[in-house]
């Protein structure tokens, strides 16, 4: 389908065309109809499937045109991360350019008292579209600047992101302002348990959609390297010595091993921004234009961090850790390849992380290669399928059977066979 072929207005189809934006996505052309119609939705697709363009567009469209109040501020949209919110922010400045009166601001912490100010301003004045992250639009609420009883649409974006951060009972406190009647819709890239308890509870008879994960692009050139914990940052030396690469990113599990990592290839010389949360707002801007402009040629993120980066070029990813969830593996090693491009995914295995590389295996039903360590990194461990299992009891001793005496001992400690992450 075409985005000509939707019902939305003639300025949005002018800015789709000056943006090079012809055809539909499979989210947008499923979506897009629902949220016109009014319903609430429920949409599981991945990032980079055009889910922002799926519910910015009729939200749009219905602002333009419709008799929405213009003191209040007529559309919440939560975001997990402060990258993320700027991202939707200058997407809403590209589809809203030849639309008249569709105000929006993006409200996230991480910054000075000058910043919160000019949010309170934007706030009070009353914004159409308000992007946010939950943790500041919380702060606004308990400081009385915004007021959300007017408020049409409550847009949800990686809301399994927001969960894995802790932000439930924030998104239920924010629901809670929020008018019986508005329009819901919601975005997660999985459907856990504990998003399904979300859906129930702020959602409305929704329509749900549901894109398929889509396999990593053929022109990926996947590997695997077997490895100890110990050799992973001699691999990775070797890995960017050995080839001539200005765009690179490396995910790590935790912002400590993001910052051991930046330590470590600094000390050998290598170009390196790295992204965690413990930076202020400023610094994590000035780190992202510097990856842009190309002045630092290799990122380490972690994948909470890590929504904001939108750079079409990147030559390669290297999973420093094996993300758990193998739909994360495909989101991260889809940062390379874009536009027809050939890239490169490279990922780190231990034997902790043996059963996540498998998962995903099954996932993207392939085989990855796995070949011999690069040259001087050891030789690489065998991996072994089987999980070890906790002794519950001293060597040499037995379980007392039919022994009344030992009900009153304390019992032994369940085993946790569970893969514990790195």
């Amino acid at each position: 389908m075409y985005f000509d072929e939707l019902d939305i207005s003639d300025e949005l189809l002018d800015a789709l065309d000056a943006m090079n934006f012809q055809q539909c996505t499979p989210i947008q052309e499923q979506a897009i109809p629902k949220i016109l119609e009014g319903h609430d939705l429920m949409g599981i697709a991945q990032t980079g499937t055009g889910k922002t363009a799926a519910y910015l567009l009729p939200v749009l469209d219905e602002l333009s045109h419709g008799d929405y109040p213009k003191d209040s501020v007529n559309c919440i949209i939560m975001s997990p991360t402060r990258e993320l919110a700027q991202q939707i922010d200058q997407q809403v400045e590209g589809f809203a350019y030849y639309l008249n009166g569709v105000s929006s601001v993006a409200i996230y912490g991480g910054n000075d008292g000058v910043r919160f100010e000019q949010e309170r301003k934007g706030l009070t004045l009353g914004a159409d579209i308000v992007i946010a992250t939950p943790g500041r639009l919380i702060s606004h609420l308990n400081s009385g600047h915004i007021d959300l009883k007017k408020t049409s649409f409550f847009i949800l974006d990686e809301a399994d992101r927001m969960l894995d951060m802790g932000f439930y009972d924030d998104i239920m406190k924010i629901a809670s302002y929020l008018s019986e009647d508005r329009q819901t819709i919601m975005f997660s890239a999985t459907m856990p348990e504990n998003i399904q308890k979300l859906a129930n509870n702020i959602l409305k008879n929704p329509v749900e959609i549901k894109i398929a994960v889509s396999k990593p692009a053929e022109k990926i050139k996947q590997t695997a390297y077997l490895c100890h914990e110990g050799m992973k940052d001699r691999i990775v030396e070797k890995v960017l010595s050995s080839k001539s690469l200005d765009r690179v990113i490396i995910f790590a599990s935790s912002k400590i091993k993001v910052k051991e990592l930046s330590y470590t290839l600094k000390s050998k010389g290598f170009n390196v921004g790295a992204m965690h949360s413990d930076l202020e707002q400023k610094e994590r801007e000035e780190i992202m234009l510097g990856f842009k402009n190309r002045h630092i040629n290799v990122l380490i993120a972690t994948d909470i961090v890590s929504r904001g980066i939108d750079i079409d070029d990147i030559q390669m990813v290297i999973n420093y850790d094996v993300p758990r969830d193998p739909e994360d593996y495909v989101h991260r090693i889809g940062r390379t390849a874009r536009a027809n491009r050939e890239g490169e995914a490279i990922t780190l295995v231990t034997q902790r992380t043996w059963q996540h590389l498998l998962k995903i295996e099954a996932l993207i039903e392939k085989k990855i290669p796995k070949p011999e360590l690069p040259e001087g990194c050891g030789e690489r461990p065998k991996m072994s399928s089987k999980k070890s299992k906790k002794k519950r009891h001293p060597k040499g001793k037995k379980k007392s059977q039919g022994n009344h005496n030992d009900k009153n001992q304390p019992a032994p400690p369940k085993s946790d066979n569970t893969p514990s992450n790195q």
